[in-house]
């Protein structure tokens, strides 16, 4: 599955990137040589007529490549099971009080101890995908978790048990 993407250099104001997606519909990112960005949408019928143009923040920028990013990190790993047999994926949610909270993922040893790898933190209406051991667990998490049944079944128990 290829995704055509188009570099536009757009002399004295930066660059512009397309992304042309399977409909024929064109999204693109301007980035500003000042280090501003524009999302932009272009009319269907005229690819090079821009319909619709919104400027992001860098923090807005940054939301959105998350948001984008996690998501497709979650579905992609959500149809795992149906490609490798015996490779399940399950959300696994931090009892409230759970001894974790407020401690590092590395601390819980899940890989190491169940031969299981969390893969994403689920928390409120964020995502915290491809969590590094130092990431602290908030009251509230959910833990997406990756490996084979007997591994999900010791990583839930090992996260309802607490650190040892």
């Amino acid at each position: 599955m290829g995704v055509r993407i188009e570099r536009v250099d757009l002399p004295g104001i930066g660059v512009r990137n397309d992304v042309i997606t399977a409909s024929g519909r064109r999204i693109a990112v301007v980035s500003h040589r000042s280090g501003e960005r524009d999302l932009a949408l272009f009319d269907v019928d005229d690819p090079d007529a821009s319909t619709d143009s919104i400027p992001l923040t860098d923090d807005e920028a940054a939301a959105l490549a998350e948001v984008l990013g996690a998501s497709l990190t979650l579905s992609r790993l959500s149809s795992l099971g149906e490609k490798a047999t015996g490779l399940y994926t399950e959300e696994i949610a931090l009892p409230v009080g759970s001894k974790f909270i407020g401690r590092p993922m590395g601390d819980t040893k899940a890989r190491t101890l169940t031969g299981s790898s969390i893969v994403a933190i689920a928390r409120g209406t964020q995502a915290v995908p491809s969590p590094t051991p130092d990431v602290i667990f908030e009251p509230g998490d959910v833990l997406l978790a990756v490996g084979t049944r007997k591994g999900l079944d010791a990583l839930a128990q090992l996260i309802d048990r607490g650190p040892s």
